[in-house]
């Protein structure tokens, strides 16, 4: 008599996904119907649900399966829409197993405040690779999967499925994978295609995988150009990001003044008082240039003051074409020259004008034209535009909004074309002359300005339709009729 043949990994049991509450997150059902959510303290409510509500509130700490609340009863549908304002808030995290019991073996932790699990269908003919810009890193103790590409990160708890992905480094058939041994699953694999951290290539594999990933505005990015921008910036990541004194409790500040190194020094005063006492109007303007935080509203900066603003700082004052001589000839490169310098003449940084209050100029979103030295409205929804300024404002530790809002967008690919390696390090140089440039024009022009150093990559793609990867903010700086300055910037 034969010995029944064993459970093949085709006709395992298909793996759960599950809603989970985060840990730092606590959620209460009241009598009156009301849900009100706490965090680190804080009780923010949700609105009002149906009785049925209370029951799933405690499943919810331990796993709520997405399926359970399919059906579109009205329980279901209260359930749904509780589960998908927790997901908006970013208060939730999603277990995928196959028991509902012990060890986590894949968390998925949310990214940004819209990312909801899909699970995109799978044949056996398919083949898919791991995208070049995934990576599996420790995380204190925990081991995680993760891609500036991706809306979600994934705990991977179990070491076995942590080898199984790393053999995807080369392209990899469904079919075959099923007869692994390890197989991670198909809802794992296909979570990991929606979050583009695995991506789909052609059955008999892919030779040119770099190209096939992506658009082409992708193929300019190397990896850790487009991981810097996405974990420098706001919007994509669910780290602390800002001023909150991550290390206050573990060493002290460095001081504000190196100390000096050891041997003679050569006193500069005695030499710099045998020349002029005069100060030039460049010293001068470095003398006076400060941030400025406060803006008076009663006397916003006007469109005539704009205007020379933006022509003095970063309007297009000619263009040349070049023939690139790279042995075999090359292409046209055309340089667009600006008041400030950039590297290899790229010129890759753009405006884009949120506008408060602006005499002569309606409130708006305006990309700023540099070489017709013109404003374009750009429509966009409200509560983004608000969101924008209202994140400036906070910011800057500011009373209230900026009278206009800059955003320093690059054209990544301008300057990826031709430099790599070094191509984003050379956008926040550019960047940086940039921010000085603003703030000398605003000081001799009686203005205020700031530089910001926060910006949401995610919400500027919401507004222009632009993907993060294609053009995005690297720098921000508001201006407008400034008030005394009361600190040092």
């Amino acid at each position: 008599m034969r010995a029944p043949a064993k459970k093949s990994a085709r006709r395992a049991t298909p793996a759960t996904l599950s809603a989970r509450l985060s840990g730092h997150v606590t959620l209460e059902a009241r009598a009156n119907g009301d849900v009100v959510v706490g965090i680190d303290g804080y009780a923010v409510g949700l609105g009002k649900f149906g009785a049925d509500i209370a029951d799933c509130v405690p499943r919810l700490r331990t796993g709520l399966p997405l399926a359970s609340f399919a059906s579109g009863r009205k329980a279901d549908k209260d359930i749904d829409l509780l589960v998908r304002r927790l997901a908006r808030h970013g208060l939730l995290e999603y277990r995928l197993g196959r028991s509902r019991s012990g060890a986590d073996p894949v968390v998925v932790e949310p990214q940004t405040p819209d990312y909801w699990p899909q699970t995109p269908q799978l044949r056996d003919t398919d083949a898919v690779v791991l995208s070049r810009f995934a990576y599996m890193r420790r995380r204190a103790s925990e081991m995680v999967l993760e891609s500036p590409r991706a809306r979600a990160l994934f705990k991977i708890c179990d070491p076995k499925i942590a080898s199984a992905l790393a053999a995807l480094s080369t392209p990899q058939q469904i079919k075959r994978l099923r007869r692994a041994d390890g197989f991670p699953g198909l809802e794992l694999l296909a979570l990991l295609v929606d979050c583009q951290i695995l991506f789909k290539v052609g059955a008999a594999g892919d030779n040119g995988l770099r190209p096939t990933e992506g658009d082409e505005k992708l193929v300019l990015w190397d990896f850790h150009d487009l991981l810097f921008h996405a974990r420098s910036t706001e919007g994509r990541h669910a780290n602390p990001a800002g001023g909150v004194y991550a290390f206050v409790d573990a060493i002290s500040p460095p001081p504000a003044v190196r100390a000096s190194w050891p041997g003679k020094k050569i006193d500069l005063h005695t030499v710099s008082a045998q020349q002029s006492e005069a100060i030039g109007p460049a010293t001068k303007l470095l003398r006076e240039r400060h941030s400025t935080r406060e803006f008076d509203d009663r006397r916003p900066i006007t469109l005539a003051e704009l205007s020379r603003f933006l022509d003095g700082t970063a309007r297009v004052h000619s263009t040349f074409n070049t023939t690139l001589d790279l042995g075999n000839g090359g292409p046209a490169f055309t340089y667009a020259v600006r008041p400030y310098p950039s590297a290899g003449g790229s010129y890759e940084l753009e405006l884009y004008l949120a506008v408060d209050k602006c005499d002569g100029l309606p409130r708006g979103f305006y990309h700023y034209d540099a070489g017709e030295h013109a404003l374009v409205q750009i429509d966009v929804r409200a509560p983004e535009f608000e969101a924008m300024l209202k994140g400036a404002e906070f910011a800057m530790d500011a009373p209230a909004v900026p009278q206009i809002l800059i955003t320093i967008a690059a054209r990544f690919g301008r300057v990826s074309w031709k430099y790599s390696s070094i191509a984003y390090a050379l956008i926040l140089k550019d960047v940086g002359v940039l921010l000085q440039t603003l703030y000398l024009m605003a000081t001799d022009m009686g203005l205020g300005g700031c530089a910001i150093g926060s910006t949401n990559i995610e919400l500027f793609a919401k507004m222009t339709g632009i993907e993060f990867h294609v053009e995005g903010p690297v720098g921000l700086f508001a201006i407008g009729r400034g008030k005394p300055a009361t600190t040092p910037g």
